[in-house]
């Protein structure tokens, strides 16, 4: 009887054990994010198995260690894992072998190996070992242990094992591929949105729209009412083509394209609603068929010419005024040498030489008018010719208020030059080009007598020039157009002539060439305003390009070898491509987003080197977003703001900005700032390591070993340590240490709880007794202070 019941027993725990390994395939089956699937993976594998502990590890398409998750562990279990040295290589080893591996006793087979013994923190006992493969490529690794001596894995839990990492291989594979399709999607999706085209994608069937990018929906918002549906608007606005003929959206061929599949191509349209409201915009609508070859839907871009009208109506304005502007000198020297040839005319001395200084003035006029239409001319066709070299701004100054004086200005120009600036890489003659046409500018703005004021001011990597007035001043709304070309400015002249206006846009032009930027600033009409641009500073130029030429070469690297990550996130899909462009030439990897929700998913799965924020972003301010953004990186962050106010820049950099920059900008600035926040970020403190002890701080490296072994902490702990070991022998307060390590503002009733947590998890790693602590000393109420370390190593005043 009893040995009927052995198969039947064996029958029983057969089908409970496929029982539970069905069950445990479903649960993995139950999410596609990858994350949750390797947990889950994990987790059931130790259900499986009754294993104590569990891990998994999956390899990247290089076959290098990607992600390692485990299951059963607590976190000081999980850390000890990773500050074992041979942790990983031990690891690595297992993740090598392509067949399962049941082993009884670790320690046993390490000394085998001639592997160091296993981790302390983790008493692991057993192991039972099976490669995770999928179409007959390696995925990862499934890893179980047991803590208990008189604990063992059997054949079958071996066989279920095996069975279940087949199951999880191919769960894996999906969830990965899921996750590629994810960013891919991600990605095209900015692309989409940032795009200066509207795009929007219409049901074939209903004609019923399915989605905007931001661009379309810009377009449609300048026209409908306010609450009202896009959908309402489509059935009340009308078409009107190029010939002049209108038609409802019903009439209008486009609706009869969404069932027969053909295309428009490049119809110039104008969109008009009723109250007389309407924009002209080039559109293209392409079907997108199924493998059937029936059209679902259809797209339809959307190019709005409004800009384009606008400059073809400016560059229009601008030959008559150019025009008007050649030929008033042209008539002055015409008549004046018709006079002259005149032989009726009797003339005395006096007269003939007046008729020849109208022509010479006047010919200059003309000559200075061409030069200027040469160099926008070479401006936009980016052959302008500068020869930068070493100069004292001094010269230029003097250059330009020389010129100022010479030509009899009633204004009082005041100077304003700190001692001991450093030259600049400029071209003399483009560079006082530039000073002479903004201080004529500012003549011009003011009343005669009025003062002129041009201030010179280091900034860290470039000098800033400064021409104010207190003049007509500028309204807000007309500042980011001053530098405009075609764009006068209601500029006026002493004899009531406008100017052509191409002083500003010629200024931009040499600035930028330069590598600098330029931009003016107005409390309003009547409160003057204050044109600044940058030069670059020229002492230790050639050292510092020597530094930065690989990251202009389109080479930036990390150690390790990984190109720079740059996340940008601005809702401005102009500047987004500027960002965009500007880092892919300086040879940065850009991670785009209009979205500021996006932010943090990306900061997460990108691991960004960098982030530059938009300091008004939709639904967020700007620096809260990098307070969130520091939460979970210490990644430095830059601003990109239009706001260029000095509270707004103050409070910006005390909460722990890198920079501030202010819009527009140049290329190569952007490329400077991000290289200075990176060398900043990076910048050994001490050139020899610190040692105390058995503690070492290798700076430059920015590794720390202990007892001779390599010791694992994370970013803030090492930035902790690190500010401690940097400044040994002095007490750092509770504010410094939150302004150097974590880069926030630091205020009377900071929370300096998470700093104790950091400050705790380090001494732990040293075996430190606070009460009796060897390294890191509490001064009450205060902050902490690194005993100082001595060349053998002990600790000295403590």
């Amino acid at each position: 009887m009893e040995r009927n019941e052995e198969p039947a027993q064996e029958v029983i725990a057969l089908r409970e054990r496929l029982s539970r390994l069905a069950q445990a395939s479903l649960r993995i089956n139950e999410s596609l994010d990858f994350d949750t699937v390797l947990q889950e993976v994990a987790d059931s594998a130790r259900s499986l198995t009754a294993s104590r502990y569990a891990a998994i590890t999956v390899l990247d398409e290089a076959g290098h260690l990607s992600d390692f998750i485990v299951s059963g562990l607590t976190q000081e279990e999980h850390q000890g894992l990773w500050d074992m040295p041979e942790g990983l290589g031990f690891f690595q080893y297992l993740s090598g072998l392509e067949e399962p591996l049941r082993v009884s006793n670790i320690d046993s087979h390490l000394r085998a190996l001639n592997m160091p013994d296993f981790l302390p923190s983790v008493p692991a006992t057993s192991l039972l070992v099976a490669p995770v493969r999928h179409q007959g490529a390696g995925v990862g690794t499934i890893y179980l242990a047991h803590d208990r001596d008189d604990r063992e894995f059997s054949p079958e839990d071996e066989e279920t094992l095996v069975m279940f990492a087949s199951q999880a291989a191919l769960v894996v594979a999906n969830a990965r591929r899921h996750r590629e399709e994810q960013q891919a999607r991600s990605v095209l999706e900015t692309l989409v949105n940032t795009s200066p085209v509207g795009v929007a994608v219409f049901d074939a069937a209903t004609g019923i729209p399915r989605s905007f990018n931001r661009e379309a929906t810009r377009i449609v918002d300048s026209l409908r009412d306010p609450g009202q549906a896009a959908v309402d608007l489509l059935e009340v606005i009308t078409f009107r083509r190029a010939d002049g003929r209108e038609f409802s959206l019903q009439d209008f061929p486009l609706g009869g394209l969404f069932s027969s599949g053909e295309s428009v191509q490049a119809e110039e349209i104008v969109l008009q609603v009723p109250d007389g409201r309407s924009v002209t915009v080039l559109l293209n609508a392409t079907p997108i068929r199924s493998e059937s070859g029936e059209v679902g839907s259809f797209v339809v871009t959307l190019q709005d010419l409004t800009d384009l009208e606008e400059l073809e109506w400016l560059r229009a304005e601008f030959l008559a005024m150019v025009s008007h502007e050649l030929r008033e000198p042209l008539t002055s020297i015409k008549g004046s040498i018709a006079t002259l040839l005149d032989a009726t005319a009797a003339l005395d001395a006096a007269e003939v030489v007046q008729f020849h200084r109208i022509i010479n003035s006047q010919t200059d006029r003309m000559r200075a008018m061409i030069s200027d239409l040469l160099d926008v001319a070479r401006i936009e066709m980016g052959t302008l010719s500068i020869s930068p070299e070493p100069v004292e701004v001094s010269l230029l100054v003097e250059d330009a208020r020389s010129a100022f004086q010479a030509g009899r200005r009633g204004n009082r120009l005041h100077l304003d030059l700190p001692p001991g600036l450093p030259r600049v890489m400029a071209d003399r003659s483009r560079m006082s080009q530039v000073l002479g046409n903004l201080l004529a500018n500012a003549a011009r703005h003011s009343e005669e007598g009025s003062p002129i004021r041009l201030t010179v001011a280091r900034e860290e990597f470039q000098v800033a020039v400064s021409v104010s007035d207190e003049g007509r001043g500028v309204p807000p709304e007309r500042l980011p157009h001053l530098f405009r070309k075609f764009n006068r400015v209601d500029e006026e002249r002493g004899d009531g002539h406008e100017r052509a206006g191409l002083g500003l846009a010629i200024c931009k032009g040499i600035v930028e060439a330069h590598g600098g930027r330029i931009w003016a600033e107005s409390d309003g009409p009547g409160l003057g305003a204050r044109f600044t641009f940058t030069v670059p500073v020229a002492d230790g130029v050639e050292a510092r390009a020597a530094r930065v030429a690989p990251l202009a070469a389109g080479v930036s690297q990390q150690a390790g070898g990984d190109q720079v990550r740059v996340l940008a996130v601005d809702d401005d899909p102009q500047t987004l491509r500027h960002v965009r462009d500007a880092l892919s030439r300086a040879g940065y990897v850009p991670i785009v987003t209009g979205d500021p929700t996006e932010a943090l998913p990306l900061v997460e799965r990108e691991s960004p080197h960098l982030v530059l924020l938009d300091l008004a972003l939709p639904g967020i301010d700007g620096i809260d977003l990098m307070v969130e953004i520091a939460g979970i990186s210490d990644a430095p962050v830059i601003f990109l703001s239009a706001y260029g106010r000095e509270e707004n820049v103050t409070r910006a950099l005390d909460m722990g900005a890198a920079d501030y920059i202010v819009k527009p900008f140049s290329p190569m600035e952007l490329g400077a700032r991000i290289r200075a926040a990176l060398r900043k970020r990076e910048a050994p403190e001490p050139e020899d390591p610190f040692v105390l002890g058995d503690l070492a701080v290798y700076f430059a490296d920015r590794r720390v070993t202990f007892a001779g072994k390599p010791l694992r902490l994370t970013a803030i702990e090492y930035r902790l340590l690190a500010e401690l070991a940097a400044n040994a022998g002095r007490v750092l307060t509770y504010e410094h240490l939150l302004q150097q390590v974590w880069g926030a503002e630091s205020e009377g009733d900071a929370d300096v709880r998470p700093m104790r947590t950091v400050l705790s998890k380090v001494r732990r790693r040293l075996g430190d007794h606070p009460d009796n602590p060897t390294y890191i000393f509490t001064e009450p109420r205060v902050g902490y202070r690194m005993a100082r370390g001595g060349e053998d190593g002990r600790s000295e005043g403590t």
